[in-house]
Order: C-alpha cells, then sequence, then structure tokens
C-alpha cells in the first residue's frame, strides 16, 4: 500500500494540498496530470527527497514521512533513470546489494536474476553511454528492484522513448511488477499509458488529487 494522507508542500506561489489518495497493495496506480502541476513534486515527497508542510505518508502499515529515503522500502525510478555513468549495468544492478552488504555470492545471483527478467543479459558488461533510451530504462528499473522494495515508483520513465520502445516497456513494466507482486505508483501524462498500466488512476488538478472511475476499455483521462 502506498498512501498521501492531508500532504500539503509549498513554494513561493506554488501549493499543493491537501492531497489525500492510496494505490492498495500489489496494484498498479497512475497518476497524470498537466506539465508543471506538481506529479513530480508528490513523487519526491513519497520517496522522502522533500519534506511536506503538513500530512503524513504511509507504506503499507507503517509511517515513513519522516524517514531517510533508504529506510523507505521504495524503488525509486525518476525520469533520466539516473545511473552511475562510470559503472557498468551489472556495477549499477549490484549497487543496493553491496550498500546492504550482502553476500557477493548472492548479490551475484540478484542481478544474474534480473538481468534474466529485464532482457539485459547481454549487456552486463557496458556502461550506460553505450545503452539506448529503451535500454537505460531497463537498466534503471532492475537498479529499483535490486534494492527489494515494498514498492515502486516511476516518475515518467517511458516520455522520452519512440513508439515501438514505449509499448514494449509498458509491457515489461506491467510483466514486473505483477510478476513481483510489488505497489507501483507511476507518473505519466500519456492517456494510452495510464490506460494500459493503471488498476488506479489518479489525476492532479490545481493542487488536489481525484481518483478517475475506470470505464469500459480502459481508464478515462
Amino acid at each position: 500500500m502506498i498512501r498521501f494522507e492531508n500532504i500539503c508542500w509549498r513554494a513561493d506561489r506554488f501549493e499543493l494540498g491537501p492531497v489525500s489518495f492510496g494505490v492498495p497493495t500489489g496494484a498498479y496506480g497512475v497518476l497524470t496530470g498537466r506539465t508543471g502541476c506538481g506529479k513530480t513534486t508528490l513523487a519526491e515527497i513519497l520517496c522522502g527527497l522533500r519534506e511536506p508542510a503538513s500530512g503524513r505518508i504511509w507504506i503499507n502499515h507503517s509511517e515513513v514521512t519522516h524517514l531517510e529515503p533508504a529506510r523507505r522500502g521504495i524503488g525509486y525510478v525518476p525520469q533520466d533513470g539516473a545511473l552511475f555513468p562510470t559503472m557498468t549495468v551489472r556495477e549499477n544492478l549490484g549497487f543496493a546489494p553491496r550498500l546492504k552488504r550482502e553476500p557477493r555470492e548472492e548479490t551475484a545471483a540478484q542481478v544474474e536474476r534480473l538481468a534474466s527478467l529485464l532482457g539485459i543479459a547481454q549487456l552486463l558488461e557496458r556502461r550506460p553511454e553505450h545503452l539506448s533510451g529503451g535500454e537505460r530504462q531497463r537498466v534503471a528499473l532492475g537498479r529499483a528492484l535490486a534494492a527489494k522494495p515494498a514498492a515502486l515508483v516511476l516518475d515518467e520513465p517511458l516520455s522520452a522513448l519512440d513508439e515501438q520502445t514505449h509499448s514494449e516497456l509498458v509491457r515489461l513494466l506491467k510483466d514486473v511488477q505483477t510478476a513481483l507482486g510489488l505497489t507501483a505508483l507511476h507518473i505519466t501524462h500519456h492517456k494510452q499509458e495510464a490506460a494500459a498500466l493503471g488498476d488506479s488512476h489518479f489525476h492532479l488538478e490545481n493542487g488536489t488529487v481525484t481518483e478517475v472511475p475506470r470505464e469500459k476499455g480502459g481508464l478515462r483521462s
């Protein structure tokens, strides 16, 4: 479960909130809204990268509002992937397990499993500069999953991809989320993307979030 409870945030003349909504355990939630409306700000508040003015954040049954990011159990995939440029794909995937001081053999096996799941086993020795946009996003997803998160947050991860790669990554995201049973919150401005991925659909406008009812044949935007 991911839950925002009366979250408010302010910067100069920009205000968010109060925002209250939740993604059920094991569901794929999408959050849409116009550029600049505050979607990324909400994602960063959820991940602990910004401090709300008021309100509470819950992951599963634990309040994480004031926990540091590393202790929230969230895997975060930002829009640009934010891979470590001097590390190989293998090293990027193994970064979180190494931070947790997991055994070397266990880390190596986990990297291989993730690479196979995401279709990037042939890329393990490459560095990010030698990857396509779709490959970089697969690696970014793998790095987030390597931390064994309780929840996954994706901030417009597919916005810079061509149409074919975009369609492939949409299917991959849904398959991986379902296979691992993760609770996910995916931020996008892409209507078809929201319809293809979302079990729950929320829309941010004028500082508040409302749930968008499902309609036959997909989600309404």
